[in-house]
């Protein structure tokens, strides 16, 4: 019987906040809570921030077991467009601000494509900007400072894409597999089947250690799911294999919609768990893994993963 694990590497690790990794989000939550005192404008974890503040006081010798995260909401207002909430939340991974917090905007005047278009550009802005350092106070500020660029353009796009949507285009059919390092956090995961069944993606998640995603269904439907999961932050995150099929115009009897049916592996979209094992239960029986692939039509794929045959 081959052993896939022994294939892999396994190495587990802790990822908990060093002390002065502690202090330093410490510090920045107290900044924002002293720069946004009203509970309208600054929600946080009041748990992970008492674990947080027990650690660095020393009072407990526990690392925090909760992420610290907090929300920001500012009002844009000018005189053309109405006043505008937008809300930055913020969730901070154990070894922030070494890494990059992970960053989500919301705005009921934005799509969310254009919202993901907001992050991917703040988190260039972040990478570039304070590698290393903490960060949140730039983001607020650079959301202030670029957030109406894009409520501006908000009713152009709008319309721009309505027309691009009309327009008659040769559609394709895509399937996306997506490799993480790891896929744990409970709001990626969340955020994964929310956004593939909004875009009536096809497919699964497997999460743990490694993780994987597919996708599949209209093309620019894959490419927006990508834009939105590739600018959260990932220790490890790659397409390693895509297919397109391009929608024959040619073929008469069928609607798109029967076409791009035809051509799913999967009927929905799900979480797909097999027989967690591992000392913190995040490593998947790739045997069943195998199976589930091979069952659906896909078995070689696991080649392409794993760089060994499934069994």
């Amino acid at each position: 019987k081959l052993h896939f694990w022994s294939l892999l590497n396994a190495a587990s690790y802790a990822d908990m906040a060093c002390p002065e990794e502690a202090e330093a989000q410490l510090a920045e939550i107290e900044l924002m809570r002293s720069m946004f005192p009203s509970e309208d404008e600054f929600v946080f974890d009041q748990l992970a921030h008492a674990e947080l503040g027990a650690y660095v006081e020393g009072t407990s010798d526990t690392p925090p077991s909760t992420r610290p995260e907090f929300s920001i909401k500012l009002k844009v207002d000018t005189s053309t467009i109405k006043e505008t909430n937008i809300t930055l939340s913020c969730t901070y991974p154990f070894n922030y601000p070494k890494v990059l917090p992970e960053i989500a905007v919301r705005c009921t005047e934005l799509s969310r494509a254009q919202q993901s278009r907001l992050v991917a550009r703040l988190t260039c802005y972040l990478r570039e900007s304070c590698s290393g350092d903490v960060c949140a106070l730039s983001a607020v500020e650079w959301l202030k400072d670029h957030a109406l660029e894009y409520l501006s353009k908000s009713a152009t796009c709008n319309a721009s894409e309505k027309e691009t949507a009309a327009a008659p285009t040769k559609e394709t059919f895509t399937r996306l597999w997506i490799y993480s390092h790891h896929i744990y956090n409970k709001s990626k995961r969340k955020n994964i089947l929310e956004w593939a069944k909004e875009m009536k993606l096809s497919g699964f998640c497997m999460p743990g250690k490694p993780g994987i995603v597919c996708v599949e269904g209209l093309h620019p439907a894959c490419e927006e799911f990508w834009a939105r999961v590739k600018v959260l932050t990932w220790k490890r995150i790659m397409i390693r294999h895509r297919e397109d099929v391009p929608l024959d115009p040619a073929v008469a009897g069928s609607s798109e919609t029967e076409k791009v049916d035809s051509l799913r592996r999967f009927s929905g979209f799900e979480e797909a768990i097999f027989d967690p094992h591992g000392n913190r239960g995040n490593h998947m029986d790739l045997g069943q893994l195998f199976q589930f692939l091979s069952d659906r039509g896909c078995g070689e794929i696991f080649q392409l993963y794993f760089g060994v045959e499934g069994r």
